[in-house]
């Protein structure tokens, strides 16, 4: 400390006004410190030169984000038009299995059913499991359902699953997929 107190004083008289700044403290068998960088100060641009730059450049800037909102409006356009294709496609396909109920529950005309209503169950079950499934399925939907129950009771076991599987899908108010 008393040494570091001398030549504070040392400095302060006057003896080494021109070189205060440079005494430093170096330990026993260290490197002296790098003498400190001096800094200089880089002249800022003046307000023109910046302004002049901004208005160089903002045509360009301008531009540059009208291509970008241009390309962002491109790709939910895409979007959009790849969803109302696959819209258009389910309602297709909607219109297509309607179509395809439809023309089924017609089969099956009220004269054939009132035949399959009067015969036997047993005689009518041996008679259905010989026709289309589909034809089947759709004149058993058509009879009472004690009678329908009744003439599946009779019938094969395979058979009478296939024409209520048929029945069950043919019956359903919703779209199948």
């Amino acid at each position: 400390m008393s040494l570091l107190a001398a030549a504070a004083i040392v400095a302060l008289a006057g003896g080494t006004a021109g070189r205060a700044d440079e005494v430093r403290q170096v330990l026993p068998g260290g490197q002296a410190p790098a003498p400190p960088a001096q800094l200089v100060r880089e002249k800022a641009p003046d307000e023109s030169e910046i302004q002049r730059f901004c208005s160089n450049i903002a045509d360009a800037a301008r531009d540059r984000r009208y291509a970008l909102q241009a390309e962002e409006l491109k790709q939910l356009q895409a979007g959009i038009d790849q969803r109302m294709k696959a819209l258009e496609d389910k309602r297709a396909e909607y219109e297509q299995w309607l179509k395809r109920r439809e023309v089924f529950l017609a089969r099956a005309e009220d004269s054939v059913v009132k035949i399959y209503a009067g015969m036997k169950p047993d005689a009518a079950a041996e008679r259905l499991a010989m026709v289309n499934a589909e034809l089947a399925a759709a004149i058993l939907m058509k009879l009472d359902a004690r009678k329908a129950g009744v003439i599946l009771n009779e019938m094969d076991q395979k058979a009478a699953a296939t024409l209520t599987g048929i029945m069950a899908s043919a019956a359903r108010r919703v779209d199948p997929s």
